[in-house]
C-alpha cells in the first residue's frame, strides 16, 4: 500500500511542531530558578482544574420546555454519586495555597522595607481587572437578553451560574487584604467559630443568617493553614497525615451521626448546602484535602522536574483567575448556544439517570473549547497587554520563574 507524497509531509510538520513544544518547555523549565517551590504551583493548578471539571459535572441547565433554562444537578436524583464532589469540591486547596503564597510574599515584602499599599495593589488589581470584564460582558449579556424577550427567571439563573465564582475570588481577596493580621493566627480559632456557629444554627435552632460568619470563618482555616505552612509548622509529614486522617474522621462522623449531607456542595431542594455558606463537615473535609495536599508536595515537586509537565503548570498559573472566573460562562454560553438545535442528552436534559449523566462527559470538550475562546479574550486584563514577539516565547517572558529573585515573593491569587 502506497503512501501519498502529504503524508510524510505531514508527518514531519507535526513532528516540528512537537520539537518547538518540547524546546518551549525547556526554556521555561532554565528559567524557573532553584529555589522556587514547583509544587505550590502544582497544587493551584490541579486545585483549579478540580473546581472547573467538578462544576461541569454537577451543574446542569435543564430547558423548561418554554424556551428558558433552570439549574439542576445530579446529585439531587442519585445521591450515590456523592464522591463525585469529594474528588473535585477542591476550594481548600486554593485557599491553602493563597494564603501560603500571600504570607510568604508579605514577609518578604515587608523585610525589604516594601509598605503595605505597594505589596497590597498590584494582589488586588490582578484579582480584580478579571472580574470587571467579567461584570461588563453580563450587563451587557443581561440587558440583551431581557430586551429580547427572556423571562426573568432564566437570566436570574444564567446570572447566578456565572457569576458564582465571583463570591470565592471576594472572599480571597479580603483575606489577602488581612494577611498582616493573619500572620501568627492559630486556624483552631475560626475553626472554632464554625463550630459555634453551626452548633447554634443547627442544633440550638438559631437564625440562619447566623451561618454567613462562617464565610469568612470557613476559609480562613485553610488560609491560616497557608501561613503555617509559611512559618514552616507544617513540613512534616505528621502533620499531613493528622490533618488528612482527622478531617476525614471529622466529616464521616458528622455526614454519619449529625445530619450533614455526603455531597459537600450546594446541591439544589437539599436543606443543607456545604459552601453557601460553608459547613462545618465542608471544613473538615477541607482539612483533610489540606493534608493531603501537603503530603503530596514531595512527589509533585519531583514530578514538576520533568520540563513539559512544569511548563504546563505554568502556562495554567498565568491564567488561573481567567479560567476561574470565566469556566461558568462558558458553561452557560455553550448550553444556551445548543438550545438552538434543540434539547440535547447531557446538556439540557435533567441528569436524572446514570445514562444521562454519562451523557455529560462528552459536552466536556466542547465546554473546554468555549472556555479556551474566553481565555483567548480576556486573558489580557489578568496577565496585562501582549509584549511584542521577542526572542523568548510568551510564558517565557511573562512567568514569574522568569524573573530571576522576584519569583520568590511573586503572588499567584
Amino acid at each position: 500500500m502506497t503512501r501519498s507524497v502529504s503524508e510524510p509531509r505531514a508527518e514531519g510538520r507535526l513532528r516540528g511542531a512537537w520539537t518547538g513544544v518540547l524546546r518551549g518547555a525547556a526554556r521555561v523549565d532554565d528559567v524557573t530558578p532553584a529555589e522556587r517551590d514547583r509544587a505550590v504551583d502544582a497544587l493551584r493548578a490541579f486545585a483549579v482544574v478540580g473546581v472547573v471539571l467538578g462544576n461541569w459535572l454537577v451543574t446542569a441547565l435543564v430547558a423548561d420546555g418554554q424556551g428558558g433554562l433552570r439549574t439542576a444537578s445530579p446529585l439531587h436524583f442519585m445521591p450515590w454519586l456523592a464522591p463525585i464532589s469529594w474528588v473535585f469540591q477542591t476550594f481548600a486547596v486554593l485557599f491553602l495555597v493563597g494564603g501560603h503564597v500571600a504570607t510568604r510574599s508579605y514577609a518578604s515584602a515587608r523585610a525589604r522595607g516594601t509598605t503595605y499599599g505597594q505589596w497590597l495593589q498590584p494582589r488586588l488589581s490582578r484579582l480584580f481587572k478579571p472580574v470587571a470584564a467579567v461584570l461588563t460582558l453580563w450587563t451587557v449579556t443581561s440587558v440583551l437578553l431581557l430586551i429580547s424577550g427572556t423571562d426573568m427567571d432564566t437570566v436570574h439563573t444564567l446570572l447566578e451560574l456565572a457569576l458564582s465564582p465571583l463570591c470565592f475570588l471576594l472572599v480571597l481577596a479580603a483575606l489577602t487584604a488581612a494577611t498582616p493580621l493573619l500572620l501568627t493566627l492559630n486556624p483552631l480559632w475560626p475553626l472554632a467559630v464554625v463550630l459555634h456557629v453551626d452548633l447554634l444554627r443547627f442544633g440550638l435552632g438559631g437564625p440562619s443568617w447566623l451561618g454567613w460568619v462562617n464565610v469568612a470563618a470557613g476559609w480562613l482555616v485553610p488560609y491560616t493553614l497557608g501561613a503555617a505552612w509559611t512559618r514552616g509548622e507544617l513540613e512534616r509529614r505528621r502533620a499531613g497525615w493528622i490533618l488528612l486522617t482527622g478531617g476525614a474522621a471529622a466529616t464521616a462522623a458528622l455526614v454519619a451521626w449529625a445530619g450533614y449531607p455526603a455531597s459537600l456542595v450546594g446541591v439544589l431542594g437539599a436543606g443543607i448546602s456545604h459552601l453557601a455558606p460553608p459547613t462545618l463537615a465542608a471544613v473538615t473535609f477541607g482539612l483533610a484535602q489540606c493534608g493531603l495536599a501537603l503530603l503530596l508536595r514531595g512527589p509533585l515537586r519531583r514530578a514538576m522536574r520533568r520540563p513539559l509537565a512544569w511548563a504546563a503548570v505554568a502556562l495554567l498559573n498565568l491564567s488561573v483567575i481567567t479560567i476561574f472566573l470565566w469556566h461558568q460562562t462558558a458553561l452557560v454560553a455553550t448550553t444556551a448556544t445548543g438550545l438552538t438545535a434543540g434539547r440535547m442528552p447531557g446538556l439540557h436534559t435533567l441528569p436524572d439517570h446514570l445514562v444521562r449523566v454519562a451523557a455529560r462527559l462528552a459536552w466536556l470538550p466542547l465546554f473546554t473549547l468555549a472556555l479556551a475562546l474566553c481565555w483567548t479574550t480576556f486573558r489580557g486584563c489578568e496577565q496585562g497587554p501582549r509584549r511584542p514577539t521577542g526572542r523568548r516565547s510568551r510564558v517565557v517572558r511573562s512567568h514569574p520563574a522568569a524573573r530571576g529573585s522576584e519569583a520568590k515573593e511573586h503572588h499567584h491569587a
